[in-house]
């Protein structure tokens, strides 16, 4: 069965850190590029980061350059986004997804596999 299954988010302070994984089976993972999206109450989902299947290209959302880091372990068919300096604004649910290809991370047609999400709520 395939899956994509997110983990590691919860409560934070401001300025506070997360790391975040995604945990994939049931589909040749490294086939994949992987991206993460994000999406706030009353808001559209918006693209994060993505991560190119062998992990030698990444993209960020200019809102996220500098404080949050995407890396993957093919290995252990996992993604990971490690996040820093988070602020109230970030809170919303992260999803992860797959997609054939990591390229602007506004063509979120093309990512054809998706986790359930992981709730990030930054609050002091």
């Amino acid at each position: 069965q395939l899956q994509l299954v997110e983990s590691g988010g919860g409560l934070v302070q401001p300025g506070g850190s997360l790391s975040l994984s995604c945990a994939a089976s049931g589909f040749s993972f490294d086939y994949y590029a992987i991206g993460w999206f994000r999406q706030a109450p009353g808001k559209e989902r918006e693209g994060v980061s993505c991560i190119s299947k062998g992990g030698g290209v990444s993209n960020y959302a200019d809102s996220v350059k500098g404080r949050f880091s995407i890396s993957r372990d093919n290995a252990k068919n996992t993604v990971y986004l490690r996040i820093h300096s988070l602020k109230p604004e970030d809170t919303a649910i992260y999803y992860c997804a797959a997609s054939p290809r990591c390229r602007s991370l506004d063509l979120i047609d093309e990512y054809i596999y998706w986790g359930q999400g992981t709730q990030v709520t930054v609050s002091s």
